[in-house]
């Protein structure tokens, strides 16, 4: 078996579980040379224990049309929101103040993430 080469590594940010293969995310994986019914059935099937919530993913396609996902934790202001039950952030910015987060919960967020960055440690 020839070793296949890698043609494109993108990323993408979708509902774990939901995704559906409608825009926006159809046209951009069709675009990259994914069929997009492969990949959302992966993707569900990856994502079922974040259901609902928004999730980060890499894809990175081979030159034989096949490709791999790799699922990333939530961004940051995702879990920052849920943690203190927001609907959406500030609209003003250093001025109006919508929430407060403890030390703790600052912590809880970094664990979550630190698989994703590259610290040493929290």
């Amino acid at each position: 078996m020839a070793k296949k080469e890698v043609t494109q590594i993108f990323k993408i940010m979708a509902v774990g579980g939901q995704a559906t293969p409608a825009p926006p995310l159809g046209p951009v994986l069709g675009s990259k040379g994914v069929n997009p019914g492969q990949f959302i059935q992966k993707f569900n099937a990856a994502t079922q224990a974040v259901k609902g919530k928004l999730v980060g993913c890499v894809v990175t396609v081979y030159s034989d049309k096949s490709f791999e996902l790799e699922v990333k934790s939530s961004p940051a202001s995702a879990m920052i929101k849920d943690m203190i039950k927001l609907e959406k952030g500030s609209g003003v910015p250093n001025k109006n103040k919508v929430g407060k987060l403890t030390k703790d919960q600052v912590k809880k967020i970094a664990q979550q993430k630190v698989q994703d960055l590259n610290a040493n440690s929290i």
